[in-house]
């Protein structure tokens, strides 16, 4: 009787360590991110047949391994639940921090007047070297019936800015003073504005050209090289 009773009392004990239990984990590709920016997620969890993810903002998905967009900044908490074919679940958790993405606002604005010049094309270069070359453009963009372009996801440094349109450029400006064309260093996270101030130019049409953009104390040197 008393066998009896030990094997009664061993058997649930047995039955106990055949349960599979999960165990969640993840890992994120980075845990300070931009938004719009495409957030990959790893699952390692052991013993799991189905997941559930929660981002945190309202968001949530049942794919082992997602890829996941913030459109808001802020600090998001994770929670990957991991359920195993007995039904246990566990739980694990991460912060992430999504920031605002560095972005530059161009206002194109005739000097003299000062009226705003829409559809007018509008580049960054990163050094007045690439300017007057035009190499190395970072980025481009046209001006809405506002006159303004807007331009994301950039890095926090100087840039020099070209705008051109059929009868409007900076080029003359930017032969008085470079400053007319340089971008103060951008501001990360944040929203950064710069007024670009162009000239209009009478004889329509004229095309963008090195030649046009050049200096011209600098252009009988520059053409020798």
């Amino acid at each position: 009787m008393k066998r009896l009773a030990i094997l009664i009392s061993v058997i649930p004990l047995i039955l106990s360590a055949c349960v599979e239990r999960p165990e969640a984990g993840f890992i994120t590709s980075d845990i300070v991110v931009e938004v719009g920016e495409a957030v990959y997620f790893t699952n390692n969890s052991f013993d799991a047949v189905y997941f559930e993810w929660d981002f945190g903002d309202g968001s949530f998905t049942d794919e082992p391994n997602p890829i996941h967009y913030y459109d808001a900044s802020g600090t998001f908490s994770i929670t990957l639940s991991a359920w195993s074919k007995n039904d246990y679940v566990d739980r694990a958790y991460q912060d992430i921090t999504v920031l605002f993405p560095t972005t530059l606002e161009v206002i194109v604005k005739e000097y003299y007047d000062e009226y705003l010049v829409q559809g007018a094309n509008v580049r960054l270069y990163p050094t007045y070297e690439d300017w007057l070359d035009e190499t190395n453009m970072v980025a481009e963009g046209n001006t809405n019936q506002n006159g303004k372009v807007i331009f994301s996801r950039l890095q926090p440094v100087v840039y020099y800015v070209d705008v051109w349109e059929s009868e409007h450029n900076n080029f003359t400006l930017a032969d008085e003073d470079v400053d007319w064309i340089r971008i103060p260093r951008l501001v990360a996270n944040d929203i950064n504005s710069f007024v670009a101030w162009v000239d209009y130019v009478s004889n329509k049409g004229i095309e963008r050209n090195r030649n046009n953009k050049i200096p011209e104390k600098n252009r009988k040197f520059s053409e020798t090289k």
